[in-house]
């Protein structure tokens, strides 16, 4: 063990004080404190007693007396001994007979404390060739123990441990894992990592779980370390219904890293074999060029989601190529996309995305010109008409931009631009290939307002934008902007379209006002209210997305955040009648105790967004700690609009210096033609002391009279 060897450096110098010439002394680091050190007669050996203390490199070791024998080159302790060492190390013994090197000897009735987690008390403990430390008649816990006597709450009993220090593992030799004293299985042979180790191979913490579709199974993570750099998890799945393998592997390179996670299953359910790989890496190619990929797949549409590997309901695998410079930007993404929707055919979506894009700018005229050119295209594997419809769509565009400020303090915004799109249609036989061009202008006016008190300072800025542009060619199918948002981040935007197949048109504004406040005590809050006009109302808009009438709805959003963990955000989009079109809220706090977030949404029903019914619904999630060793979890989603809940789970840990123990239980009460509702139950119980590189800092036992 490390602090046998350090023990060496300890002692040794000490014992030079005394038997080396004055000239070797200045070599010595170690420091000796004792009532009394003499050299008995005949000059063999040398004693020190008596609250005997020794100090060297941060380690501390503390004994009754300390015989050096020179003629037997024996180095013999006497107890109580105690040694602290730098990295937290722990060990007590009653004697100790040692050669002067602490290579080979033998300590009795000692202790040894690993991490200050993981206790191991001996009667007889054997040093061999300064690695390997055998400890016999052993009893292994981390659990904190009152009396001499007592039974922890669990405990290992071994005929024999082995620690080998340089592989820092832990062999047991007949093994019985006892709980409260009472024996509950027997092991002949296992091997445990010891708690300074952060990776080991070994088998992880086993997880008990329930569900209606699975039944009662359990799984048995086992990780396998190949390298400094690579690991392997397999688990296998159990139960009556399912046999399944999952895997996850990782590996970090020099230039990026690399992360899988897969399985394979046979289960009553479906006869086929189902499974799913998720996979997703990063890598610096040199010359400022990233590689980004994220690959997704599943065997079916339920699979995911009755085994819990995942909620969503579109799978997109992506890769991207990235090359960002001071003042240019280059990008190429391909994207795949797969639907696990009922409603849903992915050969329709369209499944193959293709975006290549470049942006440089630069500085001219007072302000900033940004040069663009992009090529776009999605294909549809069907060769129906409309349905089947692909299209490709190159484009060029010249952007100006311009700030000045006033005397006044009024700011003033110019921007002036075209944009020049060819596009390529195959397989409809309504709409061929189009050329268009547009060419935009638009004008921004802000005014900030500032006045500072002892309490807070206010920001009032009032913006007036007013925008034109105008379309010229043939007409373009929308099918990149057919969902639009209304919020503060676009109020002013050129367009409040997301992609580039539909474009505003004609003259329009908006305006609005924003107040700040930065308060002196950490009181923060913002809150913005503006409208949309335009000359002409503009049908391409959605009729729920407040925007295309020459009056749109207003907007009206704020932020507030506390110094006492409450985050607010909220937005709302109304009419003049004050009818709610569209609102979301977002809400979280943070607290010693408690952790809270909380969401609202609603969205009316529009076809064209496609969304045949209004969306109203509530989630929560929150954790609260009752104290340092119960904590309990719940989080819910529940549909306002149908007053039902769709999903709801509920989890319970509880922990102490030696255990953990973690309760899980959910509900999800949707169905479809694929998956019916279910109820999931889990349970975790984990041994603190033996998870590698996990520290533990529950509370410990406390010992009553």
């Amino acid at each position: 063990m490390r602090f046998l060897s350090a023990l060496a450096l300890w002692v040794l110098p000490v014992l030079a004080l005394v038997l080396v010439p004055a000239p070797a002394l200045a070599q010595a680091a170690a420091s000796l404190v004792a009532d009394r050190v003499f050299v008995p007669a005949g000059g063999q050996s040398l004693v020190a007693e008596g609250n005997v203390e020794v100090f060297f490199e941060g380690t501390r070791l503390t004994a009754g007396r300390i015989t050096f024998d020179a003629s037997a080159d024996r180095l013999s302790i006497e107890g109580p001994i105690f040694i602290e060492g730098a990295d937290g190390t722990l060990f007590t013994a009653d004697a100790a007979s040692l050669d002067p090197q602490l290579r080979n000897g033998l300590l009795r009735g000692a202790r040894l404390v690993l991490d200050q987690q993981l206790q191991l008390a001996a009667n007889q403990i054997d040093r061999v060739d300064g690695r390997y430390t055998q400890l016999y008649q052993v009893a292994a816990t981390s659990c904190h123990i009152c009396a001499e006597g007592d039974a922890p709450l669990w405990e290992i009993r071994a005929r024999r441990v082995i620690h080998d220090e340089a592989e820092r593992q832990l062999y047991f030799d007949d093994a019985s894992f006892r709980v409260a004293g009472l024996p509950i299985f027997y092991i002949p042979r296992m091997r445990l990592p010891d708690p300074t180790l952060a990776r080991a191979t070994g088998l992880l913490i086993p997880r008990v779980s329930s569900t209606d579709a699975l039944g009662i199974g359990i799984k048995l993570p086992y990780f396998i370390k190949l390298g400094d750099h690579r690991d392997l998890t397999l688990t296998p799945y159990l139960s009556s219904v399912t046999t399944t393998l999952e895997g996850r592997y990782r590996q970090a390179y020099a230039n990026g890293d690399l992360r899988v996670e897969a399985a394979v299953t046979q289960d009553d359910l479906i006869a086929d074999a189902r499974g799913y790989i998720f996979a997703d890496g990063i890598f610096d190619l040199g010359h400022d060029i990233k590689l980004r990929f994220d690959i997704e797949a599943a065997s079916d549409n339920a699979y995911l989601l009755e085994y819990g590997y995942s909620d969503k309901d579109r799978l997109d695998s992506q890769i991207t190529l990235d090359r960002v410079r001071d003042r240019d930007l280059g990008r190429t993404t391909f994207t795949y996309y797969d639907s696990l929707r009922d409603s849903e055919d992915s050969a329709t979506l369209p499944p193959y995305l293709l975006d290549v894009s470049r942006e440089r700018r630069l500085t001219r005229w007072g302000g900033t010109l940004t040069l663009t050119t992009d090529l776009q295209g999605h294909y549809r594997d069907i060769g129906t008409d409309v349905d089947g419809r692909d299209v490709a769509r190159f484009g060029v565009g010249a952007d100006w931009r311009g700030t000045h400020v006033t005397d006044a303090g009024l700011v003033v915004e110019n921007r002036l631009g075209t944009q020049l799109d060819y596009y390529a249609v195959r397989d409809d036989s309504a709409i061929g290939d189009s050329f268009r061009t547009t060419l935009y202008t638009a004008a921004t006016l802000r005014y900030p307002m500032l006045r500072r008190t002892a309490r807070a300072s206010h920001v009032l800025e009032p913006v007036l934008n007013l925008a034109w542009s105008q379309v010229d060619g043939d007409p373009v199918r929308n099918e990149d902007s057919t969902a639009t948002e209304f919020d503060q981040a676009n109020l002013y935007a050129l367009s409040r379209f997301a992609g580039e197949d539909a474009v505003e048109t004609g003259l329009r504004g908006a305006a609005g006002l924003t107040w700040t406040r930065l308060g002196a005590q950490g009181w923060d809050s913002t809150l913005t209210v503006g409208r949309l006009f335009r000359a002409e109302r503009d049908p391409v808009f959605s009729s729920t997305s407040g925007l295309g009438e020459t009056l749109s709805d207003w907007l009206l959003a704020g932020q507030i955040r506390t110094p006492t963990g409450l985050s607010l955000d909220s937005r709302v989009i109304f009419d003049d009648r004050l009818g709610v079109t569209k609102s979301e809220t977002r809400a979280l706090w943070s607290g010693d105790k408690l952790d809270l977030a909380t969401s609202y949404i609603f969205l009316p029903a529009d076809l064209a967004e496609v969304r045949p019914s209004s969306v109203s619904e509530w989630t929560i999630d929150a954790d609260y700690r009752f104290n340092d060793t119960w904590s309990a979890g719940f989080d819910a989603r529940y549909d306002v609009t149908t007053s039902d809940p769709t999903r709801a789970g509920l989890d319970v840990g509880w922990q102490n210096e030696c255990v953990t123990v973690d309760f899980s239980v959910s509900r999800r009460f949707t169905s479809s033609t694929t998956v019916d509702p279910s109820t999931d139950f889990g349970l975790a119980i984990e041994l603190n002391g033996f998870s590698a590189g996990r520290t533990v800092d529950g509370p410990t036992h406390r010992c009553t009279n």
